[in-house]
């Protein structure tokens, strides 16, 4: 991963805490299905995270199937471990993934591919462990125009603090074209890849929780101060006021891209 999806020990947990509830608890269900997953499978699950996607996989495979996490991040994999003390977590790049040839019936990765440093070697490399007839099942969020939400955030962010600062933010969404993820994976030596748009939506309790969660719980967590935070907040509850549903939560759009394919 480049330094846009690095996090620290205590940004983990954060991460683990509020971003799992508030962005990807609806997603590894749907990846699962598309990788067509069932007990006795192997699958391996790159760019883990805190393992939400691995958990979901090692559930579907069981019994007498195998799921291994890999993640590049020690923080996040500690957290993965205490959860799930029992499936098999490897730290190492997903561009040299440590596993055999041919030897796994599914290769997924949930909103990690637009953070790798070289995405070619990393989708050769989930190809490459998968046996024939196995699946490729990767997700990237979908455009920033697409995202309300955080386009808000990336002006607000810009405005307060700078490009630079904002950019850190834009980075997920590097990758929302399905024209330019068909042809990443096209080029990468995958056969005949699906790109298909997929609806979500991004929900925190607060407009402060939202503030919390991304900038705490993301690289951001060590580019601003407690004095930038309050101002952030400040500014926050009154531009995103829009995103606020009746009950003070806020919610908003937040879909995905899901790319699939079967190795001949």
């Amino acid at each position: 991963m480049g330094d846009a999806g690095q996090l620290t020990s205590s940004a983990a947990e954060i991460y683990d805490e509020f971003f799992l509830p508030a962005l990807f608890g609806a997603w590894p269900p749907r990846l699962v299905e598309a990788a067509h997953l069932d007990a006795g499978m192997r699958v391996v699950d790159v760019a883990c995270g805190t393992g939400a996607l691995t958990i979901q996989a090692a559930r579907a495979v069981a019994p007498g199937g195998n799921a291994v996490g890999l993640d590049v991040n020690p923080g996040m994999l500690a957290v993965a471990r205490r959860k799930a003390p029992e499936i098999d977590w490897r730290e190492a790049p997903a561009e040299a993934i440590p596993l055999e040839s041919g030897d796994f019936h599914a290769a997924v990765s949930q909103f990690g591919l637009m953070f790798f440093q070289d995405r070619h070697a990393a989708i050769r490399e989930m190809w490459r462990v998968l046996r024939p007839g196995g699946r490729l099942v990767i997700a990237v969020w979908d455009s920033l125009e697409n995202a309300p939400g955080y386009r808000a955030v990336v002006a607000l962010l810009a405005r307060l603090f700078g490009d630079e600062i904002a950019e850190l933010l834009r980075a997920p969404y590097n990758l929302g074209d399905a024209e330019l993820l068909e042809s990443l994976l096209l080029e990468s030596g995958v056969e005949h890849p699906q790109v298909s748009r997929s609806t979500g939506e991004a929900r925190f309790p607060s407009i402060r929780s939202w503030m919390h969660t991304d900038i705490r719980g993301w690289t951001l967590s060590d580019r601003l101060d407690d004095q930038q935070f309050d101002l952030l907040v400040r500014e926050a509850e009154n531009e995103l006021a829009g995103f606020v549903t009746s009950d003070g939560s806020v919610r908003f759009d937040h879909p995905a891209l899901i790319a699939t394919a079967r190795k001949p």
